[in-house]
């Protein structure tokens, strides 16, 4: 049974990978018919460079998850989203202590590459980071590492 966008977006804050305590990762809107997501970040105080902003590494991390989910929930079923490419552009530092948000476009998903974008603004609007990215879409098969264990 297919879950509806907000099931979805229930389920997806429900169980999520060990890093999104690390950038405290929120999702608060999904579209699963054109494949795009708005993700809130609050990285720890760890996650800071020594000008004291949020570290660039930190920050592509944060962009490829938007643009994974954006591939996974498009894809209408589990899978997996490896990257085997991408690109980071940075315009603006991101202030540590402060929410950040994502939006995840994903542009094509086909059988063998799936193709996706990424954007990081800060509160104010500030466009902090533009990601792209292509990603081998895997199917995966059994339950979830991190859904219940009923």
């Amino acid at each position: 049974m297919a879950l509806n966008d907000e099931d979805l977006k229930a389920r997806m804050n429900r169980f999520v990978p060990p890093t999104a305590a690390i950038l405290g990762q929120e999702i608060l809107e999904i579209d699963s018919e054109a494949g795009w997501v708005k993700m809130k970040f609050l990285p720890i105080d760890a996650c800071r460079n020594p000008m004291g902003n949020v570290q660039g590494g930190i920050i592509v991390a944060m962009l490829d998850d938007a643009a994974a989910f954006a591939a996974i929930i498009k894809s209408g079923k589990r899978i997996g989203v490896p990257t085997i490419e991408l690109k980071t552009s940075f315009f603006a530092p991101a202030k540590a202590g402060v929410p950040l948000f994502a939006t995840g476009r994903c542009l094509k998903l086909g059988k063998r590459i799936a193709f996706m974008e990424a954007d990081l603004y800060d509160e104010a609007g500030t466009h902090i980071a533009r990601l792209s990215t292509s990603a081998i879409p895997v199917d995966m098969e059994g339950p979830s590492k991190l859904e219940d264990r009923a």
